[in-house]
């Protein structure tokens, strides 16, 4: 499986804390989402969380329905704790800059932060986030770090410690949909895609086929607009596919300064040339034997904007997280009749030159909730991080917003007519844990990133050839990894 592991903690250094107490007092219901300054005259017991707005709408309830915050009262948490969600805008950029924003000041609340995976280590190492493992209970951290997937795991550990700073709330992986009805239409064999995909090429001959043949505007959607997404995941995707690397095989992705940059090889640019492909068909810098199957809007596109055409049953294929699925794989919309599987690929893991790259695979993306040091509610809030870490809150989370569970055994047991469309793709889901692909989660990231989405959306766009646009990538990647080496 694609990503790093650590070794067991020593759960010796750890603090033995009563788990949650059992005096209740009753709370007020309805629905608070909290935008402005919080703080201010707010009532003993209230810790204040940020959160986007998918989240904000799930974790209370009007009346008696269900929500996050019962299924954190029910799982053993203070009914004289409660969580007020300070709304924070989705784009993870924007959001990681009102948390820095927050954190260098010292200011609290918010008590929790909602961090994207991809930028949770920064604040770790900028000793801006609580140390869960010195104060968790001991029967807690054990069942995360035996039950949690190990790569999101990954993303919320000091990366020299091996500590927990951060309780993934969410992981997210990275999934094709597609129209099983119109490719097998269209003469194709689907059975065994959702484990076993095929490899590129068949897979968009069989997009362009069906599409020809139903009629449709779209093949396949996805997200290549220069942000976030695109080097975190869709890029790293298709890269990892045809056994290239940013930084020569995952065992680097999580520490930087002396790591080989591999941005500039044959097979990242033969990633690019494919996706040229894929959006301006025989053309310059593309590839034979991939015909055009992406509208080229698709560089200007993120989520919901490349969801919404094969939503509306004008795309054979998308490639999305798993509440795309939750969407579209209702009886109300494709039912049956969507597909579901990791990445096709082009390389496999025996043909790649680097480890554990080549093969299908799913990004790795989630969020992580974080204590701030700077709270005055670090006891309330560390206990309603204990209860996120309860099977009935994992599954409420889940039913109520399509988010998977961190422990993904629990996607397994979990009947569709419960939880949703997801879990009748357990397999496919378990597949994707097994092939995920992290960012390179370092404090260099956030820097990186940018460098790395601009350089690739430049070379889908034909701005830039494949070559010129991962040559200068490689020397910017260079030039941010050797300040760190240089100790700047």
């Amino acid at each position: 499986m694609g990503r790093a592991t650590a070794g067991h903690l020593d759960r010796s250094r750890l603090r033995r804390r009563s788990f949650l107490k059992t005096a209740s007092v009753s709370a007020a219901a309805g629905a608070v989402a909290v935008t402005g300054c919080l703080g201010r005259g707010r009532k003993p017991g209230t810790v204040v969380m940020t959160a986007a707005s998918d989240v904000a709408g799930i974790m209370h309830s009007e009346g008696d329905g269900p929500s996050i915050q019962q299924a954190l009262w029910d799982a053993g948490l203070d009914e004289d704790i409660r969580v007020e969600v300070q709304t924070v805008v989705s784009n993870s950029a924007q959001r990681m800059q009102t948390t820095q924003s927050a954190l260098e000041a010292g200011r609290a609340p918010p008590d929790i932060h909602m961090m994207d995976s991809g930028w949770t280590v920064p604040f770790i190492l900028r000793k801006q986030t609580v140390n869960l493992t010195e104060r968790f209970p001991e029967d807690t951290l054990r069942y995360v770090n035996d039950n949690y997937l190990e790569a999101i795991l990954e993303t919320a550990r000091h990366p020299q410690t091996g500590d927990l700073h951060a309780l993934p709330l969410f992981p997210d992986l990275g999934f094709t949909l597609y129209r099983r009805d119109f490719i097998e239409d269209a003469g194709y064999d689907t059975s065994g895609w959702g484990t076993n995909p095929p490899r590129w090429e068949t897979f968009a001959n069989a997009v362009r086929d069906a599409r020809e043949q139903a009629g449709l505007s779209y093949g396949l959607t996805t997200q290549a607009a220069a942000y976030e997404g695109l080097s975190c995941c869709t890029f790293n995707e298709v890269m990892t596919t045809w056994g290239g690397a940013y930084f020569g095989g995952v065992n680097n992705l999580f520490t930087a300064g002396d790591r080989p940059i591999t941005v500039d090889g044959k097979r990242v640019i033969d990633a690019i040339r494919m996706m040229r492909s894929f959006i301006e068909g025989e053309t310059e810098n593309t590839m034979d034997g991939y015909p055009q199957i992406c509208p080229s809007a698709i560089v200007q596109w993120t989520e919901q904007q490349s969801l919404a055409p094969f939503a509306d049953g004008d795309a054979v294929s998308n490639r999305n997280w798993s509440y795309a699925i939750a969407e579209t794989g209702t009886e109300e919309a494709f039912g049956e009749s969507l597909g579901v599987m990791t990445r096709p690929y082009a390389v496999s893991r025996q043909e790649a030159q680097y480890q554990d790259v080549g093969g299908t695979a799913a990004a790795l993306g989630g969020w992580n909730l974080a204590v701030s040091p700077f709270s005055n509610r670090q006891e309330e809030a560390l206990q309603v991080l204990e209860a996120f870490a309860n099977r009935e809150v994992m599954l409420t989370v889940f039913r109520l917003g399509g988010f998977l569970p961190p422990n993904l055994d629990l996607v397994a047991e979990a009947s569709p007519d419960d939880v949703g469309p997801v879990a009748r793709y357990a397999d496919v889901v378990q597949s994707a844990s097994e092939n995920a692909i992290p960012r390179p989660a370092t404090d260099l990231w956030p820097e990186q990133s940018a460098l790395i989405f601009q350089a690739v959306n430049a070379a889908y766009r034909g701005a830039q050839p494949p070559e010129a646009a991962m040559n200068d990538l490689a020397n910017e990647l260079e030039q941010s990894e050797s300040e760190v080496r240089n100790g700047n």
